[in-house]
């Protein structure tokens, strides 16, 4: 198995911590990862993408050309990533910020409030944490154990104090796929 994510949207969106955290999870497992951020020389607001492959097998090229997944926080990353998601793929979208629907039909769509549910859980900058934790829900890619323990991995030292919430938000966004079905 073989599974491959692009992650994008604004800078400060987390993006880039999202495939991070992934990655690191599937290390984890003793899964074959490759993490490879992109952006440019913006700050925060500015455009960012990473693509994160999983596989349990040696994986050939860290390039993502026909991802099975795509994650869109705004709208600017899903008209750039809606034509690149594989036929019968799925791409997340940010509901909060994105309203429409991507040109294409043949893939599936599935619309996480994040804003919305980081607000609720007073954790307004978590909202990357509740998208990663619905897109562990709909791709078991790999297990939840794994993000949080990635969590803790990641983000051990300086910022210990935001374990929880962060752990937290996961499972804000995998509950909220649960009671979806």
């Amino acid at each position: 198995m073989s599974l491959k994510i692009v992650f994008s949207g604004f800078g400060g969106q987390g993006v880039l911590m999202m495939g991070y955290v992934l990655a690191v999870a599937g290390m984890k497992e003793d899964k074959h990862v490759t993490f490879l951020p992109a952006y440019g020389a913006e700050v925060r607001g500015g455009t960012a993408n990473c693509t994160v492959v999983v596989s349990d097998e040696e994986i050939a090229s860290p390039i993502a050309s026909s991802p099975e997944f795509v994650v869109a926080m705004n709208y600017p990353s899903m008209i750039k990533y809606q034509n690149m998601v594989k036929s019968s793929g799925t791409m997340f979208l940010n509901s909060d910020l994105i309203t429409e629907a991507p040109a294409r039909e043949d893939i599936k769509l599935v619309r996480v409030p994040v804003n919305t549910l980081a607000h609720d859980m007073g954790a307004d900058r978590s909202l990357n944490m509740v998208m990663l934790g619905a897109v562990r829900e709909v791709t078991d890619i790999v297990s939840g154990k794994s993000i949080l323990t990635a969590i803790e991995t990641v983000l051990a030292g300086k910022k210990q104090k935001l374990i929880d919430m962060n752990q937290k938000a996961v499972s804000v966004g995998a509950d909220f796929i649960r009671g979806s079905k």
